[in-house]
């Protein structure tokens, strides 16, 4: 199966890009250079 989309919510500052990216390193879906931004 291809996960294509994922949805996490949580108030600021409580490791919702650092827990993305975890979980989308742990599956070969990203490399070190490519993590993901939050952008505000």
């Amino acid at each position: 199966m291809e996960i294509r989309n994922i949805a996490i919510i949580a108030h600021v500052d409580h490791g919702k890009t650092t827990l993305t990216d975890a979980l989308m390193k742990q599956n070969g879906g990203l490399q070190d250079e490519n993590i993901s931004m939050d952008s505000n």
